[in-house]
């Protein structure tokens, strides 16, 4: 009896434990969802729900969120990431979202990370950011929020690592509770509409390693607290301060020189003013240093000679007067240095040659005096040279004459041999001593009246025999020429080359002639030719200078114009085996490859090569040295990249060249900017050395292979790394032969893709219309990452390069193939 007493207490016990497990279980799962063994919390749930609504959603990549929250937690929706059932971090970057961020996003509890950069939204910052107690990092830039930042938000936050919200339609303040959090390590505010000061208490920050305020309406002195309120135990770690184009105005504060591990300071475009501090010396570390367009004053700080990390010096367009240091030279890892646009006086101290690294240097517009020093000769890296509108006087060093435009001298009235309308008079012959032991002293009688009247009258003389004769040189030369042209529009052959000189039947499908001076001009097809003595005698200026040699644009007399190079003729194979090679130069016919028109032999040796002329000059021009209001958008600069990589495809697969010097600066445009590639197998006119100073210049400019510095040999692999090292030239807006924090162009890409800060890469005109073209911008960043690979092997080939890019824009590569610039169609008709 007992014992069945106790079996009926125990199933009652049983079966009220089940029904109190079925009565509770709705409860359980009202308050969880549950997805491939992944708890979500409800709470988190429906706050996802509201911040969907809240969203607009172009593309509908957030059709994974779904209404029953099955997969919330389980990598079924899209962007969302949790432990132990709560959302840590939504990264939705890049997927053209519009609407607004829902102040439901307070409830999401666990949340350590949003991510919602380069999309459309707009609307205000969510306050409830402050409700986050494990909030680390904030990625909202390149939107269209507006509104202020949530003063609170730092004060709230005690975790939070990195806020970055620039590049959006911010208002307000910089609020001072920002500095509260005691690792907030990264805080952009750059590109917005900020107003007031800059709050103290970031001075104080002792975690802070990036402060960038740029591009704001910033005003006020900039604090002089920095570093005023670390204990013995902390030192500051701030590497990276940007203030420029605010209104910023009073001195440079003294105390930044406290920022021992700054490496870039940017304080350019506002209304300070005073001298430099003398403190910034003991920077060490300091890389990069702008304080240009300012009203700076006084003189560069002797302490200057201390910054030998750094790399980049600009104080153009200041006040500074004074002269350059003489010790400038201990710089040794300057490569860019612009003084332009100053009151600097006396002598451009000839230790600047000592910097070996120095690629820029520009000391215009200012009221320097004496000869350019010979020793600038040696800067082997110099490929930007600016000295014009000072006081200088004397003779420009050949050498810099022959590397730079005439542009880069002009307005020194004193200052001769830079170009042919500056011929520098000859020296007064030397007297030899008299054989005569002895001293003798000369004899000294003035001058009388009928003495002077007889030498100007004789001058005078001289002078108008010489204009006479100039006079009736002129008026032969023009009937001769008058002659010549008429001859060739009667039989349609080439003008002959002038007086006494004999056309000579076509010879390979070549037109050739002998000038008047004994030397050959060889005329390939083009749309006009011309006698070798309208080519000599053309008007010329030099547009920039290479290891090959000096390019000019000629302008004919009929006005047409044309581009010659000059080839150093050191480095030059010999005539038979140069003749040979250029012509078969001279039949490479493709809509994006140079075309070499004709080539000249001068009689002492002299190698001369005709090409068409580009009026919108080069690619690293079109690029980097605009003006603000010109912009470049993603369309052109795709059609150019196409255009390059089918030019390199029609090298490599039909005519079997390896270009091996392949730079933005030998890629040329047209009216319509399509890119032409200029120097094409330039490499087979030259000796070995020749080529291998080639390579090396090429490495200089960062456009160099990494394999080359060892086997020397250029492959169609190593063109294909220079064409990548393009693609992200246009990419981003930066050239390459500008180190970025130390790095070349393609390892700083990679290290700020490696980090997630992938907007940073591109160039900020792209990033307007980021939510249209994102996905295309990243794929070609892959594409361009992948054809910079370290290893050879890794690298794709120019055909599978195209075939990637007709796949990330193909409409521009049907426009193109339809108006006729494909590869294959021109290489059938030249056929």
């Amino acid at each position: 009896m007992d014992r069945s007493m106790s079996r009926i207490r125990d199933h009652s016990l049983l079966l009220v434990l089940v029904i109190i497990v079925f009565s509770i279980s709705p409860f359980v799962s009202s308050s969880r969802s549950r997805t491939d063994g992944v708890i979500v919390k409800q709470s988190d749930f429906q706050a996802l729900r509201a911040i969907k609504n809240e969203l607009i959603d172009f593309r509908g990549i957030l059709k994974s969120w779904n209404d029953s929250g099955l997969g919330a937690c389980g990598g079924g929706w899209l962007g969302i990431k949790c432990v132990n059932g709560e959302v840590i971090a939504i990264q939705l970057p890049w997927k053209g979202l519009g609407g607004r961020i829902s102040e439901k996003i307070g409830q999401l509890r666990a949340l350590r990370k949003i991510s919602l950069h380069d999309n459309v939204i707009g609307g205000v910052v969510p306050t409830s950011l402050i409700l986050l107690p494990n909030l680390r990092g904030v990625y909202l830039f390149n939107n269209r929020l507006s509104g202020s930042i949530p003063p609170s938000i730092g004060r709230r936050s005690p975790v939070l690592q990195t806020l970055d919200l620039s590049n959006n339609q911010l208002t307000g303040t910089v609020s001072p509770n920002l500095a509260n959090s005691a690792r907030l390590y990264r805080l952009n505010l750059s590109y917005n509409a900020l107003s007031g000061s800059i709050p103290v208490s970031l001075t104080r920050s002792s975690s802070l390693t990036f402060l960038a305020l740029e591009h704001n309406n910033l005003s006020g002195f900039i604090p002089d607290t920095w570093g005023g309120m670390v204990s013995m135990n902390k030192s500051y770690q701030l590497q990276y301060l940007t203030l420029d184009h605010n209104r910023l105005s009073g001195k440079i504060p003294a105390s930044i020189s406290k920022l021992s591990m700054l490496e870039e300071i940017n304080l350019s475009d506002n209304r300070i003013n005073g001298t430099i501090p003398d403190e910034l010396g003991g920077l060490s570390r300091l890389t990069v240093l702008d304080l240009s367009n300012n009203l700076i004053d006084g003189a560069i700080p002797a302490s200057f000679s201390n910054l030998s990390a750094l790399g980049t010096l600009v104080l153009k367009s200041n006040l500074l007067d004074n002269q350059i240091p003489e010790d400038i030279d201990r710089l040794k890892n300057l490569s860019m240095l612009d003084l332009s646009n100053n009151k600097f006086v006396g002598r451009i101290p000839a230790t600047i040659g000592n910097i070996s690294g120095l690629a820029s240097l520009d000391l215009s517009e200012n009221n320097f005096t004496g000869e350019i020093p010979n020793s600038l000769v040696s800067l082997e890296n110099l490929t930007s040279l600016d000295v014009s509108y000072n006081n200088l006087s004397g003779i420009v060093p050949s050498l810099l004459s022959k590397m730079f435009n005439s542009s880069a001298f002009v307005g020194n009235l004193e200052l001769c041999g830079y170009s042919p309308s500056t011929q520098c008079a000859s020296p007064p012959p030397q007297t030899l001593p008299s054989p005569v032991s002895g001293v003798v002293k000369p004899r000294h009688r003035k001058l009388s009246t009928k003495d002077i009247i007889l030498i100007v009258s004789g001058a005078l003389l001289v002078v108008l025999l010489l204009l006479c004769c100039m006079l009736l040189c002129c008026l032969i030369r023009k009937k001769a020429n008058s002659k010549a042209k008429n001859g060739s529009k009667a039989s349609g052959l080439a003008t002959t080359a002038g007086r006494g000189a004999k056309a000579v039947p076509e010879v390979g499908g070549t037109e050739v002639e002998s000038g008047e001076a004994g030397g050959k001009l060889v005329h390939f097809d083009g749309p006009f030719v011309f006698a070798a003595d309208d080519l000599l005698c053309a008007t010329a200026e030099i547009m920039g200078k290479s290891t090959y040699g000096t390019a000019y644009k000629a302008t004919l007399e009929d006005g047409n114009q044309v581009a010659v190079k000059r080839l150093r003729e050191k480095i030059t194979k010999g005539q038979k085996e140069f003749e040979a090679e250029v012509a078969e130069l001279g039949k490479i016919r493709h809509p994006n490859i140079l075309a070499l028109r004709a080539y000249y032999l001068g009689p002492k040796g002299e190698k001369l090569l005709v090409y068409d002329y580009m009026p919108n000059g080069s690619l690293s021009s079109f690029l980097h040295a605009r003006g603000p209001e010109t912009t470049i958008d993603w369309p052109t600069r795709m059609r150019i990249a196409i255009g390059i990589t089918k030019g390199i495809c029609f090298l490599h697969t039909k005519e079997n060249i390896i270009h091996g010097n392949l730079t933005s600066s030998n890629i040329l445009l047209d009216e319509q900017n399509n890119p032409k590639i200029a120097d094409v197998g330039l490499s087979r006119l030259m000796t070995t050395a020749g080529n291998t100073n080639v390579i090396a210049t090429a490495g200089t400019l960062g456009y160099r292979a990494p394999e080359l510095s060892k086997i020397k040999n250029a492959s169609t692999k190593t063109d294909v790394y220079s064409l990548g090292v393009i693609i992200l030239e246009l990419l981003t807006g930066k050239s390459p032969s500008e180190a970025t924090d130390g790095l070349d162009l393609p390892q700083w890409v990679a290290s700020i893709v490696k980090e997630e800060w992938t907007n940073e890469v591109f160039d900020v005109e792209l990033m307007r219309d980021a939510p249209n073209i994102g996905d295309e911008l990243l794929n070609t960043l892959k594409l361009a990452l992948h054809c910079v690979d370290p290893t050879p092997t890794a690298r794709p080939e120019a055909p599978q390069v195209l075939q990637k890019l007709e796949e990330i824009k193909p409409e521009l590569m049907l426009a193109a193939t339809s108006s006729g610039d494909d590869g294959t169609a021109v290489q059938e008709k030249s056929e």
